[in-house]
């Protein structure tokens, strides 16, 4: 571990909303909202203590790159020359590699933002780490406003072409982070097209509408309702595990999606400007992850909303462009707002 202090955040409202984030991975520890009731709850699944975040699932709550999501065998091809990334999920590269946003410490101050105090965590991914070019400076900022959003700006610039793709992988269960299935949580996702995927998860290169799929989730349904299907996509992907190409105009906020928890009556609204989301349904949780309280986290007991580009986009054109080029500012923002419903 790098020789920096660990430390955990903690971001109030005046509504009692409260998050905590800790400067190992930039992750989301613990997001404690109302349900319809007036009772407080944790809503993302994690850990008690650091050690259990360093040696435990390493995506929880974490922020995600340099490429969030899959990069066929680890290879692209930028400005004529070809990149070999680290291999960490069989032949292909997942999550920025061995050693990814997730794992590292982050340099951390509180800033204010129009009269909020937010979390500016930065760090500088130097040339070739994880075989990616160029020394990549990022700046990820979380603020929670008095609507019960939870904003995450990401900024960047770089000093050679390199790939971008950056997102959060929170573990939501809207029931409470100990509460187990999500299968009956009630998902709407604003999208009419998905991206196929082969068996190791990596997209063909197709993009197939979800009409009359069991990816259709334009009208809202259960997680659980079509989870079994005999589909191929969910076969490979033992359930949900794939990119939704989002309706959208390029680089404007948009709804992406909204899940609604119907025991406790939370809701939560996803709003971004990426062109993409995955929605993951967490199928390879096995109960080894011990959580918050000594409570193990089983298949389905959470579900995640990733936005971002699409997986594997430098090695197909069609999709959209991932490069970013010294002089050039990359910059993105997704909210997670929260509430309740009768």
């Amino acid at each position: 571990m790098e020789n920096k202090e660990l430390k955990l955040f903690t971001l109030k409202n005046k509504k009692g909303t409260k998050v905590e984030i800790t400067n190992f991975g930039g992750k989301v520890v613990s997001i404690i909202v109302a349900d319809r009731h007036g009772n407080f709850g944790d809503i993302v699944l994690g850990y008690d203590n650091v050690d259990d975040y360093i040696t435990g699932n390493p995506y929880f709550g974490a922020i995600v790159g340099r490429y969030a999501n899959r990069i066929s065998n680890g290879q692209f091809t930028l400005d004529g020359r070809q990149y070999q990334l680290e291999k960490n999920i069989g032949k292909n590269h997942l999550h920025g590699g061995l050693k990814g946003f997730n794992d590292v410490i982050w340099d951390a101050k509180q800033i204010e933002v129009d009269g909020s105090m937010c979390l500016e965590f930065s760090y500088l991914s130097k040339d070739s780490e994880g075989g990616y070019p160029g020394n990549l400076s990022v700046k990820v900022t979380y603020s929670l406003t008095e609507n019960n959003e939870l904003k995450i700006a990401y900024s960047a610039s770089t000093d050679k072409t390199t790939i971008i793709n950056l997102t959060n992988h929170s573990f939501f269960n809207l029931e409470g982070e100990d509460k187990g299935s999500t299968l009956n949580h009630e998902v709407f996702i604003n999208a009419d097209k998905f991206t196929v995927t082969d068996k190791d998860s990596i997209p063909t290169g197709e993009i197939r509408k979800v009409d009359g799929s069991p990816m259709d989730f334009r009208k809202t349904k259960t997680i659980g309702k079509d989870i079994r299907d005999a589909y191929e996509q969910l076969v490979f992907a033992n359930g949900f595990d794939h990119n939704w190409v989002l309706n959208k105009e390029k680089g404007n906020m948009s709804l992406a999606a909204s899940v609604r928890e119907p025991v406790l009556g939370r809701f939560m609204e996803v709003w971004t400007d990426q062109p993409g989301m995955q929605f993951y349904s967490c199928n390879y949780l096995d109960g080894s992850d011990i959580g918050k309280n000594n409570k193990a986290y089983h298949r389905h007991s959470a579900f995640c909303l990733e936005t971002q580009h699409f997986p594997d986009s430098p090695n197909h054109e069609h999709f959209p462009d991932t490069s970013l080029s010294p002089g050039e500012n990359f910059y993105s923002e997704t909210i997670y707002k929260f509430g309740v419903y009768m």
